[in-house]
């Protein structure tokens, strides 16, 4: 009989037996885990080293190129408090979408104890990952870099070194919101900048000579805009992923839905956190997502 693309990808089986879990090593126990998340892979580190010191360099431009050699107090302190409390927050965000699990089904739990467990009903249908040994809930997906299965994988993304899924996917929207809006605030004072040079003394308006001012506003201004124009379009189709409850793999693989469709306030509580609050924009509040069965399989 010819294997469906569903079965080529999912090792389906409709009796327990067929699973092979003899072939399953059984999961470290939680002692041996540890409890810091962080995937240890070469290309999403270095991303993620070079997000912070884009950061940095922002921050650098904006305080001494920018808000330090300016006359007006006013402007300088307001500016610069406005732009670290959001530089402060995107790098939180970052780090906690970084650290936290996304969302990992336990590595090798197919084992027969396991199985035996589930009490599974006759004709029922579970998923088994021929990659990570694992019985994986409906809507988890494999990812290579991580090595595990995560629940409601979105992607992975090199910046953030970790998947976005069920438990992270908070964090990284913060993230794209709060570099979005730096983007946003270092170009229009790069703007006022520029104007204010032109008007006045070039050597008045920056502690740097004028050709070293020009050039670091203009790398500035470069690196603000593509990060701008990336982090709007994510952060727009991260939102639009939540309130349509599919997830950028279901999306590209167009998967049927199989899953109870709900409203899309619902769907952005259940990310966010309920009941609504100002804690949805703070990257240290942990959403309450409820006690929902991550082994609820659709038959």
């Amino acid at each position: 009989m010819m294997l469906t693309p569903v079965h080529r990808f999912r090792d389906i089986e409709r009796k327990p037996e067929y699973l092979q879990p003899e072939k399953c090593v059984p999961p470290p126990s939680r002692a041996s885990l540890g409890t810091m998340w962080f995937i240890r892979d070469g290309c999403g580190i270095a991303c993620a080293v070079v997000t912070w010191m884009l950061v940095f360099y922002a921050d650098f431009v904006v305080l001494l190129v920018m808000l330090v050699p300016s006359r007006d107090y006013v402007y300088s302190v307001i500016n610069g408090t406005l732009f670290n409390t959001l530089a402060f927050l995107a790098l939180a965000s970052h780090f906690r979408a970084m650290l936290t699990d996304p969302g990992a089904v336990p590595k090798g739990n197919a084992t027969k104890e396991f199985i035996e467990s589930l009490q599974l009903k006759p004709g029922q249908v579970v998923y088994k990952c021929p990659k990570c040994c694992s019985i994986k809930p409906d809507r988890a997906h494999h990812c290579s870099v991580c090595k595990r299965c995560i629940r409601k994988m979105d992607h992975h993304c090199p910046w953030v070194n970790n998947c976005v899924g069920e438990n992270n996917q908070k964090y990284f929207v913060l993230f794209t919101m709060y570099i979005a809006l730096i983007s946003l605030h270092a170009l229009i004072m790069v703007g006022f900048h520029f104007l204010y040079c032109f008007e006045e003394d070039w050597t008045k308006c920056s502690s740097f000579s004028p050709p070293t001012t020009v050039i670091l506003l203009i790398l500035l201004c470069f690196e603000a805009l593509l990060f701008l124009i990336f982090t709007s379009v994510m952060f727009g189709t991260q939102v639009h992923s939540i309130c349509t409850d599919e997830t950028g793999i279901e999306q590209l693989k167009k998967e049927e839905r199989r899953w109870a469709k709900k409203t899309k306030w619902m769907n952005m509580k259940a990310v966010f956190g309920h009941p609504f609050s100002i804690a949805w924009l703070s990257p240290f509040a942990t959403p309450d997502q409820g006690k929902a069965d991550p082994y609820q399989y659709v038959v």
